[in-house]
């Protein structure tokens, strides 16, 4: 079995309830009698719109669609599932790894919302410093320092899609409580705004070891497990 990860762009003013539920009713339904597996649908929709994006690509990205293949060579027919609900579409095979798992039920909202980041390493450490700071050191800091309830890392393996972005080496999905979405504070776990100030500092500082901050993205989405 393989990863899936895809990206859906779409205008800024684009209705996300709309794609959401298009991409739900019709693109899941035809991605699933095509053989794929583990669907999850993730939207920008109403229920995050007040999250403070970070958006640098145009159009912006205003959901994700992950699922499982036995073999990524048949995805033809859910990359026509999927581009028929958006302006344009980018494909990745990703390797996932779980360091935090949360409840999913499927054909339900999971609860809270979630930030998915697309990550570039620093171009002047190794691939090997890079891993071991994001695995290892990064992680604990991570789940210490924010109110975080699941972390799924999609680490890039390669592009699947003709012209996909290619400045980014993974996708990470973080899910907080929905409180996190306009407050900091309820974002870095934090009771008091000394507590949060520390926790941030401690987190931005981790970032810095390993992370490129240049060309990040950043989406709130609301998840969609479809099984």
């Amino acid at each position: 079995m393989q990863k899936l990860f895809y990206l859906l762009f779409d205008a800024p003013d684009a209705d996300g309830e709309a794609l959401r539920d298009a991409l739900v009713e019709q693109a899941v339904p035809a991605m699933r009698e095509s053989g794929a597996r583990e669907i999850t649908v993730f939207a920008n929709d109403d229920a995050v719109a007040a999250g403070n994006a970070v958006r640098q690509v145009d159009p912006p990205i205003r959901a994700m669609v992950s699922f499982w293949l036995e073999d990524a060579a048949d995805r033809a027919p859910s990359e026509a599932a999927l581009a028929a609900h958006a302006q344009a579409i980018a494909g990745y095979l990703v390797v996932e790894s779980r360091p935090m798992s949360h409840d999913l039920v499927v054909g339900e909202r999971t609860p809270g919302m979630k930030q998915i980041s697309c990550i570039t390493k620093r171009a002047d450490i190794s691939q090997e410093e890079y891993i071991r700071i994001w695995h290892n050191d990064h992680r604990k800091v991570a789940i210490e320092t924010q109110s975080t309830f699941g972390y799924v890392r999609n680490e890039i393996f390669r592009p699947l899609t003709e012209g996909a972005p290619e400045q980014w080496d993974a996708f990470v999905e973080e899910s907080f409580p929905i409180e996190a979405l306009t407050s900091q504070l309820a974002f870095y776990d934090a009771k008091t705004q000394e507590e949060y100030e520390a926790n941030f500092a401690t987190m931005m500082e981790s970032c810095a070891r390993f992370l490129d901050h240049g060309p990040i993205e950043v989406t709130f989405v609301s998840e969609y497990y479809q099984g």
